[in-house]
């Protein structure tokens, strides 16, 4: 297997380029599965000068995935993820589309898929995952203002519920009412029924996927769906929205989990999009890709969007992974 060294020497030796080694590896994926690839992948786990809403699950990738999806025939998709989540409902609205063009879809991670992410390999029929991947707790965040000007902070919203009903008991003591009241003011209206209502929509958005897709047809599929939902947005036992849940966690609370160990040659492959990728946002100015194994491609750029195609007439099999493509740069 091609390590993240082994795959950066390979990016120095001309004339390859970071498309060039990224779409030699997806291509290679495709053929030897028999089935679409699409990478989403972001630049979170190397997040120098990157703010967060250019690498977060946005209502902008919709269009990502309709161009990477244009063109593609297989019913049949592996859909590789790395991505730290984003929103919910944006995520909800790539879920529907996904399984409106393809009847199979295999999610990978390989590295790590959290929050909203962990949420979007919820509506696969399974997971692959290896020893180094993780999944993340589900429990919605709120951005809350600090006492800073201008500064402000994720707060899980479970966290903001429990922390008013303490401040509900400690109150009954008026003596304590100096102290709650600068944290309380804090909270702008609504922000209670707000947390409530995204605690609910995140746990009822995997427990549909989970009962639709990875536990179709299973014996009591929607009370297993209910219940792994439920344990990935609780809070209270994770205690941290940023705790990495391994393959055995996945597999222990009821997700369908293969491991990409048992495949050697399917490993190397996977490994070798994702070290590629990677290495394309170490040595460019891409923050997020969404890219299919024919070349085509949305990449997110500080303040742009690039949108790269095969060169015109180019048949998939036969694309020269070396020619050059076609871009269209969006401000």
């Amino acid at each position: 297997m091609p390590t993240w060294g082994e795959i950066l020497q390979e990016l120095n030796t001309p004339p390859n380029t970071p498309d060039v080694i990224r779409r030699k590896y997806l291509q290679g994926l495709a053929k030897y599965t028999n089935r679409d690839v699409i990478l989403y992948s972001t630049k979170w786990t190397d997040p120098t000068g990157v703010t967060p809403d250019l690498i977060s699950i946005t209502e902008e990738d919709i269009q990502g995935f309709m161009e990477v999806i244009h063109g593609l025939r297989n019913t049949n998709l592996d859909l590789i993820i790395h991505s730290p989540g984003g929103s919910p409902v944006a995520t909800e609205a790539i879920v529907k589309y996904l399984h409106k063009k393809f009847n199979d879809i295999r999610v990978i991670v390989p590295q790590a898929a959290m929050s909203a992410g962990t949420m979007l390999a919820c509506a696969g029929s399974r997971i692959l995952m290896g020893k180094h991947s993780f999944l993340g707790p589900i429990d919605p965040q709120f951005i809350l203002p600090t006492h800073i000007p201008g500064a402000s902070r994720m707060v899980p919203a479970q966290a903001i519920l429990d922390q008013f009903e303490l401040a509900k008991k400690e109150c009954k003591n008026s003596e304590n009412m100096g102290s709650w009241i600068p944290i309380l003011n804090q909270y702008g209206p609504g922000i209670l029924v707000e947390c409530k209502n995204a605690i609910a929509l995140s746990r009822r958005l995997v427990r549909d996927w989970l009962a639709n897709y990875m536990f179709k047809g299973m014996k009591r599929a929607s009370y297993k769906a209910a219940f792994v939902a439920k344990r990935l947005a609780a809070h209270q036992d994770h205690k941290s929205h940023a705790r990495h849940l391994d393959r055995d966690d996945c597999k222990n609370m009821g997700l369908v989990i293969d491991d990409l160990e048992q495949d050697q040659t399917l490993q190397d492959l996977v490994l070798s999009v994702f070290h590629a990728s990677t290495l394309t946002f170490t040595v460019t100015p891409a923050v997020k890709i969404i890219e299919n194994q024919n070349g085509k491609a949305f990449i997110k750029m500080s303040g742009r969007i690039m949108i790269q195609q095969p060169q015109p007439g180019t048949p998939p099999s036969s694309k020269n992974q070396n020619a050059p493509t076609a871009s269209l740069y969006v401000s």
